[in-house]
């Protein structure tokens, strides 16, 4: 079976292209992912290279990228068994593998580096339930003013 890898681009339309009203902004080489005109709250990132304040997922290396997506405190602790994880036991330069982000663990973020296509299967869920929080989110906010 020959399928096509998995790239940052790909991953972007498929946010993009997916979920309605999806606004981006791209800012210290993140690809920030938002609900609408909420630019508060990103509901998934994307880094493709290290910066000065994140270097933890070698991201420097030829065609990969880090993934973030912002779950649910269920979910989370379904993935991790806890919904608070102790991030040093992780390797953050791992590829294909879910795991809690390194910083924003705390907040439910997760994160994956370069995943597969078999993966991306499970990431499109986890992106599904980013997306609703944030579009919820939104809903709350709006019915406020």
């Amino acid at each position: 079976m020959n399928e096509s890898p998995i790239t940052e681009s790909s991953v972007a339309d498929y946010i993009t292209q997916t979920f309605p009203g999806v606004e981006t902004t791209t800012n210290f080489g993140y690809t920030f992912f938002f609900y609408k005109s909420d630019h508060m709250l990103p509901f998934a990132t994307m880094a493709s290279s290290d910066n000065e304040y994140d270097r933890v997922s070698n991201l420097d290396r030829p065609g990969v990228f880090r993934l973030n997506i912002g779950v649910s405190r269920q979910t989370f602790q379904s993935l991790f068994g806890t919904a608070k994880v102790d991030v040093s036991q992780y390797d953050f330069t791992a590829l294909d593998v879910i795991m809690p982000h390194p910083d924003y663990a705390p907040q439910h973020f997760i994160c994956v580096l370069s995943p597969s296509q078999a993966t991306f299967a499970q990431v499109r869920a986890l992106l599904a339930e980013a997306y609703a929080i944030a579009e919820r989110r939104n809903t709350r906010r709006h019915k406020k003013t």
